[in-house]
């Protein structure tokens, strides 16, 4: 750091995102990228729009807001695009988070949290997980703070339903609840028509993982009119341009492509099983992911060690070194081929 950075983040931790490599092909099951490209309709639509990057984005996101609101059935005041949905969820901590409105999300969750807490000096409170890893409900009735759950979780792909969801945001009607669905239309179940009954619930999603759209960086939230306002303000306190033309048009693509999404995901989930059950068979605990990952500890073998050890055949996995978490990997379901690769690597570490 410069002797002229701020005080107020001297202590700031940021985030760590997962190895990008770009000299050695490996592998890559380590960021939860889809394995498949996007939408040819999408890239086309792309390709069109950046003809014509000479001229500023629409700050409204008109024709994107239009495709969405026909795919998820809400109206274009109940929505809001936005740089991936990191950004939203950075928006929520500035617009609901302070000193008298404290956050609380788990003890194991989305490694963003905890930064954007700290970043917009809100204090916050963790629970933890319970020691299956699961999430119990009854830790967020009547919290009186900000929640902030990712369901599907990450890294443990651990679902919570939608009653659990509802008891949650209807025992805090003075606080907002939001919900991470990153992970979602991999086998989880979507909180969106929830913002017609309740007032205080922000839904936030991304087409970085089953759309395919990683690198175009679109995210969206979905809440009341009130919500979306309030978000509105921190969006264009910031940055009214803040998605490009060629990922707006992208994305309207990527709605529009109803068929090749639902095919991917459908691809993905199933590899997921099929992923799951050989690491089962091969003495693995494996959480009940329903995102495009897998949550594994292999027997008798230190998570560290075969992170390394996969690395060095050439495959990418995620480790995490905190305590609860230090025997396990986080796996991203790439493709059959490359699942397949990664069990025989495993075999062959373990034999």
């Amino acid at each position: 750091m410069s002797r002229f950075f701020s005080e107020k983040y001297a202590s700031l931790v940021p985030y760590v995102p997962g190895e990008q490599p770009k000299k050695t092909k490996y592998i890559k099951l380590n960021t939860n990228e889809s394995p498949f490209p996007p939408s040819p309709l999408a890239v086309d639509m792309a390709a069109k729009a950046a003809e014509h990057l000479e001229l500023y984005s629409d700050p409204e996101c008109r024709e994107l807001v239009e495709a969405a609101c026909e795919y998820y059935g809400v109206e274009k005041d109940e929505i809001l695009f936005t740089n991936g949905s990191d950004e939203i969820l950075n928006f929520a901590f500035m617009a609901f988070c302070d000193r008298q409105h404290p956050a609380v999300f788990p003890d194991i969750t989305y490694g963003f949290y905890p930064v954007f807490a700290d970043l917009n000096g809100v204090p916050y409170e963790t629970i933890p997980l319970k020691e299956d890893f699961s999430l119990d409900a009854s830790d967020y009735v009547g919290m009186g703070k900000t929640i902030f759950i990712a369901n599907p979780n990450a890294p443990t792909g651990l679902t919570i339903s939608l009653a659990e969801i509802e008891r949650i945001v209807a025992s805090n009607p003075d606080n907002v609840v939001v919900i991470d669905e990153a992970y979602v239309d991999f086998g989880g179940e979507s909180a969106v028509p929830l913002i017609h009954k309740y007032d205080n619930l922000l839904v936030t999603q991304t087409f970085s993982k089953s759309r395919s759209m990683a690198g175009a960086r679109l995210g969206m939230g979905f809440g009341c009119r009130g919500l979306i306002g309030d978000l509105n303000a921190i969006k264009y306190s910031t940055n009214p341009y803040n998605i490009n033309s060629a990922t707006m048009a992208a994305g309207v693509g990527a709605l529009k492509d109803v068929a090749y999404f639902r095919k991917n995901c459908l691809e993905i989930a199933k590899t997921r099983e099929w992923t799951r059950e050989q690491l089962l068979s091969l003495g693995f605990r494996v959480t009940n992911s329903k995102a495009n990952f897998l949550f594994a500890a292999a027997p008798n073998y230190p998570g560290k060690d075969l992170y390394l050890d996969l690395k060095a055949k050439g495959i990418l996995v995620r480790h995490f070194e905190t305590p609860r978490l230090k025997d396990f990997n986080r796996i991203t379901i790439g493709s059959q081929a490359q699942m397949e690769a990664l069990i025989a690597a495993i075999k062959s570490l373990l034999a």
